[in-house]
């Protein structure tokens, strides 16, 4: 779904403009503050936000290809004086561009649009070719943590992680029900659809070297 363009949205990413990280150069500056904790796709904010919060010692860099989207996030990390927080107005595939092998330690994919016709496979952001941008950035303990409401994303994501030679963990059909996500963040999404009942699926996938 195209977004709406936000109201003064060239001035209010102005305002915000320390936050955004536009070239590698620029994201060099940070380079003291690696390994990098990378979102992809980051809606409101809420979650990298919430993250920032709770790992003050932590760089986490939020891309999102919507500067619609952008533009609220940037606005909220701001409002919460939080220094650790930088996003990127960016296509996931163009990654390798701005980071190197073994600038990330984790990925997080939360909520991602799941493309669900037939033709738009490509665009899923779990789809074989992301896979392969995220291998080339990731450290080699780096991990990929995924969290969908859509069970035909979760399903595909599953069999791609597998095909292209990724290692899964923690594979939940109910996220909220298990041990292990005590520590869990919710992202807006997230509270929405579990207050309506469904279930949220998550995986996490660390690629074999072997």
């Amino acid at each position: 779904m195209r977004m709406r363009k936000k109201k003064n949205s060239e001035a209010r990413l102005e305002a915000c403009a320390e936050l955004i990280i536009n070239t590698p150069e620029e994201l060099e500056i940070y380079r003291d503050r690696f390994p990098v904790y990378l979102e992809i796709g980051c809606g409101k904010g809420g979650f990298i936000r919430d993250m920032a919060k709770r790992y003050p010692d932590r760089l986490f860099i939020a891309a999102e290809l919507q500067t619609s989207a952008i533009i609220t996030a940037l606005e909220n990390s701001k409002a919460a004086e939080l220094t650790n927080v930088r996003f990127m107005n960016v296509n996931a595939m163009n990654l390798g561009e701005f980071f190197k092998k073994g600038d990330v330690k984790e990925i997080y994919l939360n909520f991602s649009d799941p493309w669900p016709k037939k033709g738009h496979t490509k665009r899923r952001l779990t789809y074989r070719g992301f896979l392969s941008v995220y291998k080339n950035i990731l450290s080699d303990d780096g991990v990929i943590r995924m969290k969908t409401d859509n069970d035909g994303l979760f399903e595909f994501s599953l069999e791609e992680f597998k095909e292209c030679g990724w290692t899964l963990d923690k594979i939940t059909y109910d996220l909220h029900s298990e041990d292990f996500a005590r520590d869990n963040i919710m992202t807006e999404y997230e509270k929405n659809f579990s207050s309506q009942g469904i279930n949220i699926k998550s995986l996490e996938a660390r690629f074999n070297l072997s």
